[in-house]
């Protein structure tokens, strides 16, 4: 996690950014006059603590679409590091080659093996081009399968981790199959016999989201989103400009209390004050708790219902009204 000193603040959280410049001040001037300034110091402190509850209380749509992006956010492969341990990572799909932007492996979440798949984008300019900014190609989506499909054979859960723009638009994706792929994954993931949870940790973006996005349940972190397009497009086709991707944000109803109250997704998994970027241990240990039970509730449930249940849950999904011709 950064220090304060190399924190990057979105343009809301100025007034926290103001604060810990004051703190910076402080503790460099009592470094100077060797005078005792703990106490404004902590009472600083509490008002950064009070300053992120108060940001959070009242985001815009817009907003926590910026919170997703945010460039110190944790990305998969921090939460594997966080709240799993003997974590092997798999490579491949066995067919064109190893996508970066796509990581799995098994790993083990005190004591209980699961399969977990996730996004990753880069933390620094070289790792995002490496990456892709998490954009999967077709390769990135069948490795995906062939590791669920592993899980599958070995009977043990699937946890996937969602954090994406989209699935890689270029012209050689296309050429390799992105949307046959995606569309396997989609196919292959209703019928997956173990217990599969989805987690959006970031963004999650179109058919790059739902190419691991079909389970059991279906989870948003609370400073996320979920959505067919990002707003920045969905303003460029309606407006022509991507000056109105305020309002496309709040029209696409992505946050996730919207899709909690659509019934698009089964839950929100609360973040720590201000956001997951502000606390890693705390984001990933608040995300192990809440997948256990999860997991141990899934595990009871035979696989023949549970694949009923998930098909089930898809179908029903979304609400029309017919009018009489």
């Amino acid at each position: 996690m950064p220090s304060n000193a190399n924190r990057q603040f979105l343009d809301f959280e100025k007034p926290i950014r103001d604060l810990i410049d004051t703190i910076e001040k402080y503790k460099n001037d009592a470094e100077k006059t060797k005078v005792d300034m703990s106490e404004p110091i902590q009472k600083l402190e509490e008002s950064i603590l009070e300053k992120r509850k108060e940001i959070t209380q009242s985001l815009s749509s817009w907003q926590r679409v910026q919170l997703s992006r945010h460039p110190d956010r944790p990305y998969t492969m921090k939460y594997i590091d966080k709240m799993t341990t003997n974590f092997v990572e798999l490579f491949g799909d066995r067919n064109v080659k190893d996508d970066k932007a796509m990581v799995g492996g098994f790993a083990s979440i005190d004591g209980e093996t699961v399969m977990i798949i996730g996004q990753q984008k880069g933390i620094n300019t070289k790792m995002r081009q490496m990456r892709n900014f998490g954009m999967a190609n077709p390769e990135g989506y069948r490795k995906a399968l062939r590791l669920m499909k592993l899980a599958e054979k070995f009977n043990k859960p699937v946890i996937t981790l969602i954090d994406t723009p989209g699935a890689f638009p270029g012209l050689e994706a296309e050429e390799r199959g992105q949307g046959e792929a995606i569309a396997r994954n989609i196919y292959e993931m209703i019928r997956l016999k173990v217990p599969v949870i989805c987690v959006i940790i970031g963004e999650g973006a179109s058919g790059g989201a739902l190419g691991i996005g079909v389970g059991d349940r279906v989870y948003m972190m609370e400073n996320t989103w979920y959505t067919v397009i990002s707003p920045e497009s969905c303003s460029s086709i309606l407006w022509r400009s991507w000056d109105k991707k305020e309002v496309a944000a709040e029209q696409l109803r992505l946050t996730a209390e919207k899709m909690l109250g659509y019934g698009l997704i089964d839950g929100i998994i609360p973040e720590p004050i201000g956001g997951t970027h502000w606390d890693y241990n705390e984001a990933a240990q608040i995300l192990k708790e809440f997948l256990k039970p999860v997991l141990k509730e899934l595990k009871q449930i035979p696989s023949e219902e549970r694949v009923n249940q998930r098909i089930e849950k898809f179908g029903k999904m979304g609400f029309w009204e017919e009018v009489a011709g």
